[in-house]
């Protein structure tokens, strides 16, 4: 398995309009891509920095993981997200190497992607995203 680019960093929002009007006032920054991930419980809003992506995320409802998360955390990083050829050949590597799964199967991400977590266990007590761009 290789990782071939830190695709973003997400940082969970209570408030994403709000969150959004502060990275434009504060660093000059737009948006480039914003939309309702329903399989993930999110609204979310990709900012472009360099090669990489800043994810802001807003749960849809206070029940989802990213809510929970709020609850318990607060506002803050929630995970870090590496770009990777062949999903599917990056998760059967984790598994052989007896990460804990978060998705054994991947699911459709933001941006037409396909994602999958690794759990935070064991990792450095950081929550991983993997994403395979579209074709």
């Amino acid at each position: 398995m290789m990782l071939l680019n830190l695709d973003h960093v997400a940082i969970a929002v209570h408030d994403l309009d709000q969150a959004l009007s502060e990275y434009r006032r504060r660093y000059l920054i737009e948006p480039l891509y914003r939309e309702v991930v329903e399989d993930q419980g999110v609204e979310e809003a990709m900012l472009a920095i360099g090669g990489s992506f800043l994810q802001l995320i807003q749960p849809l409802d206070a029940d989802s993981p990213v809510g929970r998360f709020l609850a318990k955390r607060g506002e803050g990083l929630h995970h870090i997200a590496y770009t990777v050829a062949d999903i599917e050949v990056a998760l059967a590597h984790l598994k052989a190497e007896g990460a804990r799964l978060v998705d054994k199967t991947p699911r459709k991400g933001g941006r037409g992607t396909r994602i999958a977590f690794v759990h935070p266990q064991g990792g450095n007590q950081t929550l991983v995203e993997l994403v395979q761009l579209p074709r």
